[in-house]
């Protein structure tokens, strides 16, 4: 591939991929997709997170909804997250795509790296954007941020 017409100098060089602090975080759900189990015994919902405010947005966070699975709990799990993010948003969605692009707050926690694995992120709650408590989480914990009158991904 010739790159003589590539520019170095116009783009800024990509960054590491740390993960994101654990703390509550501003999102909406960028977008979802529907994909099978690796065992091919099971379906599950990838959310795609984007973080919409401070100092981190842009970076995206990923969460998986096991709705069909051979394992009840992690079922379990997965309809008990899809409830917390729909009371979050106030919606009561008919398909996936009725998730995408309203702000929630979304706590995150960091996994530490093990196992020849970096360090990554994974979601443990969704809030309802500066307002009542929708999280899975064992305690809730207060949302911090709030919301302005136009979204800044929308300005």
């Amino acid at each position: 591939m010739d790159l003589s017409n590539y520019n170095i100098h116009e783009v800024e060089p990509m960054g590491t991929f740390e993960p994101l602090p654990a703390d509550w975080y501003r999102c909406v759900i960028a977008d979802t997709e529907e994909r099978e189990t690796k065992r091919q015994d099971g379906k599950y919902l990838q959310l795609t997170i984007e973080v919409i405010d401070g100092k981190y947005q842009g970076r995206k966070i990923f969460d998986r909804l096991n709705l069909q699975n051979k394992n009840p709990v992690a079922v379990d799990i997965a309809r008990r997250s899809l409830a917390s993010i729909a009371k979050a948003i106030n919606v009561d969605p008919k398909n996936s795509s009725d998730l995408i692009d309203i702000p929630l707050m979304v706590k995150v926690a960091v996994r530490p790296a093990e196992n020849g694995y970096d360090a990554s992120n994974d979601v443990k709650g969704y809030d309802a954007d500066g307002g009542a408590s929708a999280s899975v989480a064992a305690a809730p914990v207060a949302a911090n941020g709030g919301g302005a009158a136009t979204p800044p991904w929308k300005r």
